[in-house]
């Protein structure tokens, strides 16, 4: 008999001690949301080009709002001129994220939509061939872009840094 209650003091020994090291905090964090890792501001270079030809080149901020855990929001800022030739800024809706390593890509084929231009007008524009690359506070964008009548495409490339 005491053998048997010296066995059983000692597996419950053993439990109690596996069970106290098995709920002590670990090093491993649980792992933060993907789209919670590349949101904010980020602030860069911008080209455009119409029919392979250079039309602007400047500096801007692009902003990512987390949509879901796995989707961001883009919003492209206002380009080109003051009145007519200036284009709103336009935004991207739940734009798929996924992360590689330190690298988390985006991609989508297409999105559409509409805005208000600065005369009161509806626009309706398309995004095609969405690309989004996020790796150490980075992000380099790139796009296609159709905006109200205009018969051709303009591509975009962003390069920026987390503000």
């Amino acid at each position: 008999m005491e053998i048997r209650k010296m066995m059983t003091m000692m597996v419950a020994a053993v439990a109690i001690v596996l069970g106290v090291s098995s709920c002590s905090s670990s090093d491993d964090e649980p792992e933060v949301a993907v789209a919670t890792q590349v949101v904010g501001s980020y602030s860069g270079n911008e080209i455009i080009k119409v029919m392979g030809e250079e039309s602007s080149n400047t500096t801007t901020t692009y902003v990512f709002a987390k949509a879901t855990d796995t989707t961001i929001d883009m919003t492209i800022p206002e380009s080109g001129e003051m009145g007519a030739m200036m284009i709103p800024s336009l935004p991207v809706k739940n734009i798929p994220l996924v992360k590689n390593g330190n690298t988390i890509t985006g991609n989508m084929a297409s999105y559409s939509g509409t805005v208000t231009n600065a005369s009161g007008a509806e626009k309706a524009y398309t995004i095609s061939n969405i690309a989004v690359v996020f790796g150490e506070n980075k992000a380099v964008v790139t796009f296609s872009l159709k905006y109200g009548s205009m018969p051709m495409a303009m591509e975009t490339t962003f390069t920026g840094t987390k503000k």
